[in-house]
């Protein structure tokens, strides 16, 4: 049996606390990196993150801190668990203390909106020494650290390396599937965020169980498109971190993106509701489906609602009112 690990996961919101937790529960040591220091003296006080995983206590090994150095300090792994519009700044952060041959896990979801790349093509330019892996799949970070079970995607562009990240990764409640497209799995993660804002919208709007299973469907469909102009696998965006999430993100009210999108649906106030990444996804996403020429009405709809131009019901009729063509296309 593999010696464990000591890892260290960047950012302390629901979802790194979750992975932190369940890498605890699998045996390794685990360093916690959170900017706030409040919210690290909770954590190492009273083993509980209030604020992102209320009634969830966490194991007393898991040692959080507020310097990013000393999380990263003879890491063997990384899992970088902080939304993807920080990623690159925490990465930069982290550039000196990280060593060049520590595999860094990137766990966020979404397209940086500044220069539309994906997580791991921002990562390579910070960390061009390191070898670099997606985790994506239909996980809510509360399922995770109550220990109920759940299944992931971990990719790498080496077979090896995804493989390794896998089973060490992989807990007693979290079954990590290995592969090399990680391309794949990280437009599946990105898009499905979108999606579920539309998907979350269309029943805000009291359109419909119908509706809702059309725009997943539709929705799942511009997934594909757009994964296969990027060259991502089909049986990537049919497996765990393509439809699997989908269906999770566009079913749960768990689901940020769905919940942002209830709450669009039925004109309730936006400013007060958490984070949801796809509301910074939405904008980037239509821009490069113009740019590469490829049709997305499902994710042109939601960036229009986001930005105000338009209703969730004038969105569907639009869609509704689109010429008639093959479900094949």
């Amino acid at each position: 049996m593999s010696k464990p690990w000591l890892l260290a996961v960047l950012g302390a919101g629901a979802w790194g606390s979750a992975l932190a937790l369940t890498m605890r529960r699998g045996g390794h040591s685990v360093r916690l990196w959170a900017r706030d220091d409040d919210l690290v003296r909770e954590i190492n006080t009273h083993s509980e993150n209030s604020r992102y995983l209320p009634g969830v206590m966490l194991d007393a090994g898991v040692d959080a801190t507020s310097d990013i150095a000393e999380a990263l300090g003879g890491a063997d792994c990384v899992l970088a668990a902080v939304p993807a519009q920080s990623l690159r700044a925490v990465l930069t952060a982290a550039r000196g203390a990280v060593e060049r041959h520590v595999p860094v896990v990137l766990c966020a979801k979404g397209i940086e909106r500044e220069t539309g790349r994906l997580m791991s093509e921002a990562a390579r330019e910070i960390l061009p020494e390191n070898p670099l892996a997606a985790l994506s799949g239909p996980s809510f970070a509360a399922d995770l650290a109550r220990g109920l079970p759940t299944a992931v995607t971990v990719a790498a562009q080496d077979r090896a390396l995804a493989a390794e990240l896998a089973r060490r990764v992989s807990a007693p409640n979290l079954r990590c599937y290995s592969s090399e497209d990680i391309v794949g799995v990280e437009i599946g993660g990105a898009l499905k965020n979108v999606l579920a804002i539309a998907a979350g919208a269309t029943s805000g709007a009291g359109l419909g169980a119908s509706a809702v299973a059309a725009i997943t469907t539709r929705g799942f469909v511009e997934l594909r498109r757009i994964g296969a102009a990027f060259g991502a696998r089909p049986e990537t965006l049919m497996g765990l971190s393509g439809l699997g999430d989908l269906i999770l993100t566009c079913s749960s009210a768990q689901s940020r993106n769905f919940a942002y999108g209830l709450a669009l649906g039925r004109g309730d106030r936006l400013d007060n509701l958490p984070l949801a990444e796809g509301v910074f996804t939405a904008g980037i996403a239509a821009r490069i489906t113009r740019e590469r020429g490829l049709e997305a009405p499902i994710i042109e709809a939601v960036t229009g609602m986001l930005e105000g131009s338009l209703t969730v019901e004038a969105a569907m009729q639009a869609l509704l009112a689109r010429p008639l063509k093959s479900e094949a296309e």
